[in-house]
């Protein structure tokens, strides 16, 4: 017996109503999940672009020549000695206003490290990294020993910085070594860049 007793033919017509909103929200979902791939997509635009708000000025050769190597030179120059006819003359720093140019110019060495890691500058992704790194190294304890006054220590630690200043130039612009370099022969430059290493302590 059929206890239905609802009007004949509503039911197909409720079932085609209900097929009819299950389409239109699986529509509705589908442009939504567009929308918002399309935000998703947009933000990491913009997210990509404000994670680099820093805007370069120097390229390598320039941070080298106006940052990196007077900097250097001002460490190497801090202790050492000067031997002449007159016979020797040891120099060393002898106020408070000579230590802290000493360690303004560790905190550059250290500091440009990390520029010429930066995107814009590095040359590759190994060997530049490590050499950077090797920088920062060298740079921070320099610093350190500038801080604590230590003669001895920022003429050993200006040795120390020459070699990591010079290891990089012979890898990427043998060029610019000193003559008597043998590594100026041996490396094969990879990049150019400008900017000597100098004196270093004798």
């Amino acid at each position: 017996m059929n206890h239905d007793h609802s009007p004949r033919g509503s039911r197909p017509a409720e079932h085609g109503a209900r097929a009819e909103r299950s389409v239109g929200g699986w529509q509705t979902a589908e442009r939504v999940a567009r929308w918002g791939l399309v935000l998703v997509v947009l933000s990491g635009c913009t997210t990509s672009e404000e994670a680099r708000p820093y805007h370069p000025v120097a390229d390598v050769q320039e941070l080298m020549l106006h940052v990196v190597e007077p900097a250097a030179q001002t460490y190497w120059g801090a202790v050492g000695w000067i031997v002449d006819f007159d016979g020797e003359l040891y120099i060393h720093p002898t106020s408070d206003e000579e230590w802290l140019a000493v360690e303004n110019a560790a905190f550059m060495v250290a500091e440009s490290g990390n520029l010429l890691m930066m995107a814009d500058r590095a040359l590759d992704d190994e060997g530049w990294m490590a050499m950077s790194r090797s920088l920062i190294d060298v740079g921070e304890r320099a610093l350190r020993a500038a801080e604590a006054m230590d003669e001895q220590g920022v003429f050993d630690l200006g040795a120390e910085m020459y070699f990591v200043c010079s290891n990089c130039h012979a890898a990427y612009s043998p060029e610019i070594l000193r003559p008597n370099d043998d590594r100026s022969t041996e490396a094969e430059p990879v990049a150019s860049s400008s900017g000597g290493p100098g004196e270093g302590p004798r």
